[in-house]
């Protein structure tokens, strides 16, 4: 089997597959990511151009933003008053939007407040799980092609809610006003004109200007999403990372009563976020599969962004199940970052899923209200990782540690299964350990007795 590639203007549609008629290769291939994901020469692009900004720091970001960007900076910083600035040249409908925005995203991520846990697992021993916030956390904001003002308020706000201290976002120059005043008013007030993978680096590894921090957040592309993995591993840094966030993708499952103008709609969504994006139809329904790509023929003239949906539609496709039971099936081993259900009765499919980022139920709940108010978190895992990561939530900006006290009549209940496995292992030490302690408790009870 080959998969159409084509990107031919005149006809703009998705290749359809029987899903049956493959063989388990097939079905493989047909489930691939874009071509332009992947790209071999691709990480070591990327780690040439993070070893540039470990050796030269800002004099290298400045350089990238001339080459990358074409824009040429004497400051990587934004001062307060072109933070101030920024923000009044934002018209009110925007700021009222972002204010909704807001308020809904943080209800929603309020409610995720840690709960801790303290147990006593037997008479003496008292456990506990703690978290406490991540003290310097990156977020990257993706401004190329799109400035993704949400996903200031997706990153801001929860790394606000969760308390952390030093709060440092980053974005391509130059900076979208919108962007800079959705992060003052998730109190951002570290903001660095500096985008691609050597943003990236410099929250990792610092740079004269750019503080190091703990963990890097944001989606952003291919270059982006690679940066993010070689710092992770990187023995120069100490960083972690969010997920493996990269281009796009959205999966839709539809049935034959499935609006077919809300699905190409839905489809083109994704598909105009950047060529390497990706969406996906399943459906068991043939005349639906026709009428979506007749639809998306239509809605795709009316794009601003039309040449780069069409790219992204060139490695899509519509896969046709026998029934929605499969289609469940297909879409668990495709993992989507975002899956969004049309079907009669959704939230019966529903209890299928294992496999998503974000779950959108029903004809009017587009992927766009995800994107930008309903109040979930927009940050998901992609390239299939959904079957093991999920999706940005207030517990990644903490970190849970467990605390644990033993009162001697616990470690007298204990510790001889402790030096009993201590000895099966091999540990001396371990074992030891707990022994000098039960003599001292033996030693000290002797004592009281003979007193």
């Amino acid at each position: 089997m080959t998969l159409n590639t084509s990107t031919d203007a005149m006809k703009v549609e998705m290749q359809q597959l029987n899903w049956g008629a493959l063989n388990l290769s097939e079905q493989k291939q047909a489930l691939q990511r874009s071509p332009l994901v992947g790209d071999l020469a691709l990480e070591q692009s990327v780690k040439n151009i993070i070893d540039t900004v470990a050796n030269e720091g800002d004099v290298a970001l400045k350089q990238f933003s001339k080459q990358f960007d074409n824009v040429k900076l004497d400051e990587l910083a934004l001062s307060g008053m072109e933070i101030e600035a920024a923000c009044a040249r934002v018209s009110d409908e925007i700021k009222s939007a972002i204010a909704q925005a807001m308020g809904n995203i943080e209800t929603f991520h309020k409610a995720q407040a840690f709960q801790g846990i303290d147990v006593e697992t037997q008479a003496g021993v008292r456990c506990e799980l703690r978290s406490e916030s991540i003290e310097k956390v990156g977020l990257y904001i993706p401004g190329g092609s799109a400035p993704l003002i949400s996903t200031v308020l997706m990153l801001a706000l929860p790394a606000k809610i969760a308390g952390c201290e030093q709060r440092v976002l980053v974005s391509p120059p130059p900076i979208d006003d919108a962007i800079v005043y959705a992060a003052n008013a998730c109190g951002i007030t570290e903001i660095f004109q500096v985008g691609g993978a050597q943003a990236i680096a410099a929250l990792a590894l610092g740079t004269e200007s750019i503080p190091a921090v703990d963990k890097i957040f944001g989606p952003g592309n291919r270059y982006v999403t690679e940066a993010k993995r070689l710092v992770s591993q990187d023995s120069r840094c100490v960083v972690s990372i969010d997920m493996p966030a990269g281009p796009s993708e959205v999966l839709v499952i539809a049935d034959k009563d499935a609006n077919a103008n809300f699905i190409a709609a839905d489809l083109l969504s994704q598909a105009e976020h950047g060529p390497d994006s990706q969406v996906m139809l399943v459906t068991d329904s043939q005349k639906l599969a026709n009428e979506v790509n007749q639809a998306l023929q239509q809605q795709l003239a009316l794009l601003s962004r039309a040449d780069i949906a069409k790219t992204a539609l060139s490695c899509s496709r519509t896969l046709l199940v026998s029934d929605m039971n499969e289609a469940a099936k297909v879409s668990n081993r495709y993992g989507p970052e975002h899956l969004i259900i049309q079907t009669c009765a959704p939230r019966e499919l529903l209890r299928q899923i294992r496999a998503a980022g974000s779950v959108f139920l029903g004809a009017y709940t587009p992927e766009s209200v995800g994107d930008y108010a309903s109040g979930t978190n927009h940050v998901l895992p992609t390239y299939g990782y959904s079957r093991a990561v999920s999706s940005l939530s207030l517990a990644d900006f903490c970190r849970r540690f467990t605390v644990q006290e033993l009162s001697a009549e616990g470690l007298m209940g204990l510790g001889q299964s402790v030096m009993t496995l201590a000895s099966a292992e091999q540990l001396d030490a371990h074992k030891n350990a707990i022994a000098v302690r039960l003599l001292s408790i033996e030693a000290a009870t002797s004592k009281d007795k003979g007193a």
